[in-house]
């Protein structure tokens, strides 16, 4: 299928007019998939970015963003999201255009509170979806478009796996009423309907943290207005051409995942 654009600048527009991204992300010992999902959002051309994470997380957070605002979520004490985050994320969300659920958060029974009320589009990945795996047909409810964004072993905890990658992905988001990003070599975007297999990408890119950047990516899209289905295959195809040219400066044994987003500026100008 055809690649969407890129969305349009507007020469008199400010550059917070170019959507409101909430990222809820980050535990103890996992902070660096928050910073990724932020700092990618942030280079695939959102307005702001909110970072959402445990309150005992604040200070690091705060330490290692420069662009990002920072927000304190109700924590369990050991920096995992506690009673009544929930409820304070869904209040963020109130301010924003996309909302992005999962890297780096660790188990949580607040998620399906929020992806079950949240009235902006959606993005679930990593442990967000984790939080699915004992009830996972909840991952249906609510109002809001979403897109689900598991690799192999995640979707693999929501559904019986299957061999066929196109057919696996399609039946889980006819299941799950989402649009599904599944993960991987010739990664497939699906809504049940439509489907488009990227061709972008390589072996470097099964690094850990990769797959924030993606979400980030994604997140940053759709605050831009574009469609959801869109915005997924677009950004699976950007996020996998920066991770070529990264390759090509890195070579495919040392890339990391901040060399995908130091890659992003020149994916996004030769699809430009």
């Amino acid at each position: 299928m055809k690649l969407p654009r890129l969305p349009k600048r507007k020469p008199d527009s400010h550059k917070g007019d170019y959507g409101r991204v909430l990222i809820v992300a980050g535990s103890t010992g996992m902070c660096g998939a928050a910073t990724l999902a932020s700092e990618a959002a942030y280079r695939s051309g959102a307005g702001l970015v909110y970072l959402a994470v445990p309150s005992t997380l604040v200070p690091i957070l705060s330490v290692k963003q420069t662009c990002a605002v920072v927000r304190p979520l109700p924590d369990s004490g050991d920096g995992h999201l506690g009673i009544g985050a929930a409820k304070a994320i869904l209040a963020l969300a109130r301010e924003c255009d996309v909302i992005a659920i999962g890297p780096g958060l660790g188990f949580s029974a607040e998620v399906p509170g929020v992806t079950a009320s949240v009235a902006i589009p959606l993005i679930i990945d990593a442990d967000g979806l984790n939080a699915f795996a004992d009830k996972p047909d909840d991952l249906a409810r609510g109002p809001a478009p979403k897109i689900l964004t598991p690799h192999p072993g995640e979707l693999s905890r929501l559904t019986s796996e299957r061999p066929d990658r196109k057919a696996w992905a399609r039946e889980s988001a006819e299941r799950f009423r989402a649009i599904v990003v599944l993960k991987g070599h010739e990664t497939v975007v699906t809504d049940g309907k439509r489907l488009y297999v990227n061709d972008t990408g390589n072996p470097g890119m099964a690094t850990g943290g990769a797959g924030d950047v993606l979400t980030g990516v994604i997140a940053a899209l759709i605050g831009q207005k574009l469609d959801p289905f869109d915005a997924a295959v677009l950004g699976v195809n950007i996020h996998g051409l920066a991770g070529d040219l990264a390759a090509k400066k890195f070579g495919e044994v040392s890339m990391i995942a901040t060399d995908i987003i130091d890659a992003l500026p020149f994916a996004f100008m030769r699809r430009s």
